[in-house]
């Protein structure tokens, strides 16, 4: 009996099952079964039967086997591979045997403990991999929380440099005389604080420390997902704001850190 179930990440569950007629009584449990361990994600679950298992009476499904060596002949083809034993690879696909005889209670619990099993160790491989992907993001997080404070070190030289260019330009403007000195200071205070990223940069912090709580939450890659997308816009307010070539480094560096991010979020439960 071989049992292989196959998995990739998607937002909903997608079940597709391929089992040997004798078997189909079991779909009902098996539907309640895969999402309570695999929650979400295209599954694909095969069961197959060797000729040895299979009892009662038996017929080959001749017109399914001819289907079967016809696409083997093809591919063989397709990538130059002559020595093919064409027969045991048949005889083992599924549905290429027929028979009348149903599973008894004690063989049908057999097989739904097989795919019980299967589905348990698809689970642990993606918490093995999920480990790894952490570790991953969680560099990648730590990038874009570094810069941060790069960006926030750096903030005040910004500001004193911003001033000094709009004082040299609004002096020009005015061709060196200033009247009202109280208004020519509100008007350069009034420019500084459009371009502010003081918010931004409280912002960015929040997110990231939000998307790091939220990594501990059980099927929590939908809410990571949204999570980056405001990270994202902080990062892009702080960049079109800075006007500053220093800065601009950073912002660049945590843009791609981000995408990084967004990338391993596709493998993400």
């Amino acid at each position: 009996m071989d049992v292989e179930i196959r998995s990739l990440n998607s937002k909903q569950l997608d079940l597709n099952m391929r089992l040997p007629h004798q078997y189909y009584v079991l779909e009902p449990e098996i539907r309640t079964l895969l999402p309570e361990l695999l929650d979400r994600g295209k599954v694909d679950l095969y069961v197959a039967m060797s000729g040895s298992e299979v009892k009662g009476k038996v017929s080959l499904n001749k017109t399914l086997a001819k289907q079967y060596l016809a696409e083997l002949k093809a591919l063989a083809k397709e990538i130059n591979e002559k020595d093919v034993q064409y027969l045991p690879l048949i005889l083992r696909a599924p549905d290429i045997f027929k028979t009348e005889e149903r599973a008894d209670k004690k063989e049908l619990e057999q097989v739904f403990q097989l795919i019980r099993k299967a589905a348990q160790s698809v689970s642990k491989f993606r918490q093995q991999e999920g480990r790894v992907l952490r570790k991953d993001i969680e560099a990648n997080l730590a990038v874009i929380e570094g810069n941060e404070k790069k960006i926030d070190k750096l903030d005040p030289i910004r500001i004193g440099k911003l001033k000094e260019r709009l004082t040299a330009k609004l002096l020009d403007g005015l061709g060196g005389r200033v009247t009202d000195m109280n208004r020519f200071e509100q008007e350069i205070i009034y420019y500084i604080e459009k371009l502010d990223i003081n918010e931004e940069k409280t912002r960015l912090r929040a997110h990231c420390n939000y998307f790091r709580k939220t990594m501990d939450e059980p099927n929590g890659g939908r809410k990571l997902g949204f999570i980056v997308q405001e990270i994202g816009r902080e990062i892009n307010t702080i960049g079109s704001k800075a006007n500053d070539a220093d800065i601009q480094r950073f912002v660049v560096e945590m843009k791609d850190q981000l995408e990084k991010i967004k990338e391993q979020l596709l493998n993400i439960l």
